[in-house]
């Protein structure tokens, strides 16, 4: 599992949601993790969830730490699995940068997943989508850095006071070793019937 913080500041707009966006921006072939930091603002025509664009919602905030994932072959149900593990390394990465800032995990800070969202303080702090393409399965996963001009109650790892790019790269190594444990997994059982 191939996994890069790219250096640069990029725009998430949800153009980045298609086959190779990740090969094309870093050189990696097959599965991949990659991250950046950047503001949001998703474009209606590269919605790709349903019930946002029925209800005409709107995706926006000052500066994120987005994650885009690729893997080769696979279905939409694989692709929400993925989906959410990866939410679940950024649980655990964020529950791991709150202790080292201090924060007291059970009397001041919890972070709550919903589905395949987080939320801390009830305020929400991510946003994330999964889909397919013809050769794909690819997830984005965006966690607010600075959580201005999002349309909701949200909060951000600035207000947090947690780094982001400590934040960034500490999900990178936990969803690679996920994978690569995955894997082991699967080579390990052998059939029955």
């Amino acid at each position: 599992m191939k996994t890069l913080l790219i250096a640069e500041d990029l725009l998430y707009d949800g153009s980045q949601l298609h086959s190779h966006w990740a090969a094309q921006r870093t050189g990696f072939e097959g599965d991949c993790l990659v991250a950046f930091l950047g503001p949001c603002d998703v474009k209606r025509e590269h919605m790709v969830d349903l019930v946002d664009l029925a209800a005409g919602a709107v995706i926006r905030a000052a500066r994120m730490v987005h994650f885009i994932a690729e893997h080769f072959g696979g279905d939409i149900l694989k692709s929400v699995l993925r989906q959410r593990v990866l939410v679940t390394c950024a649980r655990e990465a964020l529950v791991a940068g709150l202790s080292a800032c201090g924060h007291a995990q059970a009397g001041g800070e919890p972070v709550e997943r919903r589905g395949s969202d987080l939320y801390v303080r009830g305020r929400k702090l991510s946003v994330s989508i999964a889909t397919t393409s013809p050769v794909s399965g690819i997830v984005h996963l965006g966690v607010n850095a600075d959580p201005q001009s999002a349309p909701v109650d949200a909060i951000g790892l600035g207000e947090l006071q947690v780094d982001e790019g400590a934040f960034a790269r500490d999900v990178l190594a936990r969803y690679a070793e996920e994978a690569q444990s995955i894997r082991r997994a699967c080579h390990k059982a052998r059939p029955v019937g």
